[in-house]
């Protein structure tokens, strides 16, 4: 049993005292803050929290990222560049590349990212994400993001998309993502950024450590027509309008049909899956496990393993959104299970939630009464912020004149 002690406040002005303070601190209109501490039976856990009024018309959410999927940042520079009035980090991503000798990693998020509407990339392979075990039943295609209705709520994104060619028509495995299914062929368009796609034939479906395919093949294509091909992946920044198709396996014997000249169409868009489209498309969604559904926490998860975490869940039927992370300082670095995560979300209101990267990642960023800029709230486990590939950012429309 958790017990979130209401000790809230801590002035924007400053760190978080013990002295009781007002339970809010307005952010910005439709946006609040405060801080609290979670008591568990290792000791005391500190939360920072943004409740975010989706209802209020000037009020919005959307994915903070550096305009390229395989880049990084940290979260104060992407809420400032993009002029958010606070947000958190969200994604787990590929950190790190240890498996495979002189493969770099690319920074790239694990699951589906929407920005503006708009299809940024595709969700790993399960068996090739990072982070906690998932919940039975999850996958890494689970997103959080709000819909055309202006709604929070969890979804599942799945990729749709196909190569038409000459040769016929190939089913996409992916779409600007570090790993891609075996035997798949996966395009990668202007929004991945310069990073090497070697990666994306790495490992396999079921095993991230799994040597790099030796059958591999790549095709760029500019204007619909087939203008280089290569035998292994390469890097640099794409050009608007040029597509880079990658196989491995089967998919690169497909694509070995192909000859420069060759006319190719590519489609694809990231659809929800079978009854998850209320609401309409989403707008914005970022990567991250659900931990709280209709209100319970999901069968399964770790009860055992603490940590310094990141979370965000829905309430009030989606019109509210609550943004946490943990305090990552050294007298509450001992964290929560993800199921006390769960609980905690579900005590604030929620009735969805999904777990998002923790550990150093976790920051939770707003502006100070009178600022311009954000400042970070919490304390990040690593004394710096983390330089991440996506978060959700908070923004608050000027009011008319």
């Amino acid at each position: 049993m958790l017990l979130l002690v209401s000790l809230l406040g801590a002035s924007l002005a400053g760190a978080p005292s013990a002295a009781p303070a007002p339970a809010w601190h307005r952010v910005a209109p439709g946006v609040e803050y405060r801080w609290f501490d979670i008591t568990s039976s290792r000791g005391t856990a500190r939360a920072h929290l943004l409740s975010v009024d989706l209802g209020n018309a000037r009020v919005s959410t959307g994915l903070l990222y550096p305009g390229v999927v395989a880049a990084r940042s940290s979260l104060s520079a992407l809420a400032d560049g993009a002029g958010a009035v606070g947000g958190v980090n969200g994604d787990f991503f590929h950190m790190s590349e240890t498996q495979h000798t002189g493969v770099e990693a690319t920074g790239a998020p694990v699951g589906p990212a929407v920005a503006e509407g708009r299809a940024l990339k595709a969700a790993v392979p399960t068996g090739q994400r990072f982070g906690p075990a998932l919940p039975p039943g999850t996958n890494t295609r689970q997103v959080l993001g709000v819909g055309e209705d202006g709604r929070a709520r969890i979804g599942e994104l799945a990729l749709d998309g196909t190569v038409s060619s000459r040769q016929g028509e190939l089913t996409l495995g992916g779409l600007n993502q570090y790993a891609l299914p075996v035997d798949s062929v996966g395009v990668f368009t202007k929004d991945w950024g310069a990073a090497s796609r070697v990666r994306a034939v790495c490992g396999t479906d079921t095993r991230r450590d799994a040597p790099c395919s030796d059958e591999t093949y790549e095709v760029t294509v500019r204007g619909g027509e087939v203008v280089s091909v290569a035998e292994k992946p390469g890097r640099g920044a794409i050009a608007s309008g040029t597509e880079v198709l990658v196989g491995r396996e089967a998919g690169a014997r497909e694509l070995r049909r192909m000859a420069v000249g060759d006319r190719v169409d590519i489609t694809y868009a990231l659809v929800a899956a079978e009854g998850g489209a209320e609401g309409g498309a989403f707008r914005f969604a970022v990567g991250g496990y659900p931990v709280l559904r209709g209100g319970e926490p999901l069968s399964g998860m770790d009860r055992v393993t603490p940590a310094v975490r990141t979370a965000a869940g829905v309430r009030d039927a989606g019109q509210r959104l609550l943004l946490l992370a943990l305090d990552g300082s050294a007298g509450f670095r001992t964290g929560l299970t993800v199921v006390e995560v769960a609980d905690a979300m579900r005590d604030l209101g929620a009735t969805d939630a999904v777990n998002l990267d923790g550990g150093g990642s976790s920051t939770l960023v707003a502006r100070k009464a009178g600022a311009t800029r954000v400042s970070v709230l919490n304390h990040p486990s690593g004394g710096t912020q983390r330089a991440v590939p996506n978060g959700i950012g908070v923004f608050v429309r000027p009011e008319a004149p």
